[in-house]
C-alpha cells in the first residue's frame, strides 16, 4: 500500500464512518488543528530538557489522539469509540491546581516569553485556543461530547501554567506588557 491514495486530488478525503467528505469539512479542520498542536508539542519536546515536563507533554500528545478518536466517532454510538471523560478533565484540573498553588496567580497579563521552553509552551497554548474555537463552532453540528470541549479548554490553561512554571524553575521573571500610550504614565523603557 502507498501513502498516497489520490483521493485528495479532487478535494475529498475519507472520514471514519462518513465515507468521502470535502477537505474543507469542519471535522477535517479540527483534525488539522489537532495534528498541528501535536506536532507543535513535538517541536517543543526537542528543546525542553526537563524530564518531568517531557513526560507531561508526551502524555498530552497521546491524549490528543484520544481527542481525535472522540471527534472522529462523534456520529457513532457513544460506546463504539473511546471518549474523553470527566477523568481527563479532572486530571488536568488537579495538575493546574498544584502548579497554581506553587506559582500563585499572576496579578496582570504576562507576555508569552522567557525561556525557550516557556515560549514553545505559550505557542502550544495559542494553537490549543484556536482548536477550541473550531470545536465550539461545530459543537452542535457534530454532536460533540461536552467533556471534549472542557478537556481542550483545560488543556490550554494547563499549557499556560506549564509555561509559567518553565520560567519559574530557572528564575526567569514574568514580564507584564507595557502599554505605550497609557494616560498618566510614561515609560521610557519602551
Amino acid at each position: 500500500m502507498k501513502i498516497y491514495t489520490k483521493i485528495g486530488d479532487t478535494g475529498k478525503t475519507t472520514f471514519f464512518g462518513c465515507g468521502l467528505i470535502s477537505k474543507n469539512d469542519p471535522r477535517i479542520s479540527i483534525f488539522g488543528e489537532l495534528d498541528e498542536l501535536n506536532s507543535m508539542i513535538g517541536v517543543a519536546l526537542c528543546f525542553i530538557e526537563d524530564l518531568k515536563l517531557k513526560d507531561i507533554l508526551k502524555k498530552i500528545q497521546n491524549d490528543l489522539f484520544q481527542v481525535g478518536a472522540d471527534v472522529g466517532g462523534s456520529k457513532l454510538d457513544r460506546n463504539q469509540m473511546p471518549r474523553i471523560t470527566e477523568k481527563y478533565v479532572q486530571e488536568l484540573e488537579d495538575n493546574i491546581d498544584k502548579l497554581e498553588e506553587k506559582l500563585g496567580l499572576p496579578k496582570a497579563f504576562i507576555l508569552p516569553n522567557g525561556t525557550m521552553s516557556s515560549s514553545f509552551l505559550h505557542l502550544c497554548r495559542a494553537v490549543t485556543r484556536r482548536m477550541e474555537r473550531t470545536l465550539v463552532g461545530v459543537q452542535e453540528m457534530l454532536n460533540l461530547n461536552p467533556e471534549l470541549i472542557k478537556y481542550v479548554n483545560r488543556l490550554s490553561d494547563y499549557l499556560y501554567v506549564l509555561a509559567r512554571e518553565a520560567n519559574h524553575e530557572v528564575k526567569v521573571e514574568e514580564q507584564q506588557p507595557i502599554y505605550k500610550y497609557l494616560e498618566g504614565r510614561r515609560d521610557d523603557n519602551y
